[in-house]
C-alpha cells in the first residue's frame, strides 16, 4: 500500500493499520523523507513526542530542504510549551518553503503564547486570509484583536465564527465580553446563555451571567 492509504487511515483515525502501511514504506523505501514524516505525525497524534521527533530528525537527515519535518519539529515544540523553540522550527520551514495557513497559524499561536501580541496578530491575520473558512483560526484571531483592545474587529471575528458553528460556546462568551465593555447588557446576557447551551459547565459564561445579573437585582 503507498502513503496515501496511510494518511486517509490516519484520518480516519485507523491508527494501527495507518502505522503498519507508514512502517512497511519506511522498510521499501528507507531513504525516502515521506514515509518517516507521515510516521512522525502518527506518532504526534499518539502523544509519542519523543518517536515523533526521531523520525522527523531522520526525514531531516534525508532531505535538510524538506519543510513537512521542521514544521511536525515546532509542533511538537509547541505541545511541550517550547514556545520559542516551537517559532524556530517554524521559521525553518517557512525559509524551506512552507506557506499555508497552519504554519501561520501555528507561528500566530506560539507568539500568543508569550504575549508577544502583535507578532501573533500578523501570523494569525495572515493564516486568516489564507484559509477564511477554519473556524478555529478565526477564533483565535479574534482573542488576540480582543486581547488588543481592538474590539470592533474581535466582535466581527467571533461573529462570522458563529455563522460557521452556531454551537461555539466560546465564540458565544467572547462575544458577550464584547456586548459588556460596549454597555450592550441584554446582548451579553443572550450571549452568555448561548455559551451555556452549547456547554453546560461553561465555568466563564456562568460567572459572568450571575455577575450581571446580581448587579441588576441590586439596581
Amino acid at each position: 500500500m503507498d502513503l496515501k492509504t496511510g494518511i486517509t487511515l490516519m484520518k480516519e483515525s485507523n491508527y494501527e493499520d495507518a502505522a503498519k502501511v507508514f512502517s512497511d514504506y519506511i522498510e521499501r523505501n528507507p531513504t525516502e523523507p515521506e514515509g518517516y514524516i507521515n510516521m512522525a505525525n502518527l506518532l504526534s497524534i499518539l502523544g509519542d513526542r519523543d518517536r515523533a521527533t526521531l523520525f522527523n530528525e531522520r526525514a531531516i537527515e534525508l532531505d535538510p530542504d524538506s519543510s513537512a519535518p521542521y514544521y511536525g519539529l515546532g509542533v511538537l515544540a509547541y505541545h511541550e510549551d517550547q514556545f520559542q523553540k516551537a517559532i524556530e522550527w517554524f521559521l525553518t520551514a517557512q525559509q524551506k518553503g512552507l506557506h499555508d495557513a497552519d504554519l501561520f497559524y501555528m507561528l500566530g499561536m506560539s507568539h500568543y503564547q508569550l504575549q508577544s501580541f502583535a507578532h501573533a496578530q500578523a501570523n494569525l491575520s495572515h493564516a486568516h486570509e489564507l484559509n477564511k473558512a477554519d473556524v478555529e483560526i478565526a477564533f483565535q484571531y479574534g482573542l488576540c484583536l480582543a486581547q488588543q483592545e481592538q474590539l470592533e474587529a474581535a466582535k466581527q471575528l467571533f461573529i462570522d465564527v458563529l455563522k460557521q458553528d452556531a454551537t461555539h460556546a466560546d465564540a458565544y462568551y467572547n462575544l458577550g465580553v464584547i456586548y459588556v465593555s460596549n454597555e450592550a447588557i441584554d446582548e451579553a446576557l443572550k450571549c452568555f446563555d448561548l455559551a451555556l447551551k452549547n456547554q453546560e459547565d461553561h465555568l466563564l459564561a456562568g460567572n459572568a451571567k450571575r455577575v450581571i445579573e446580581d448587579a441588576l437585582n441590586k439596581g
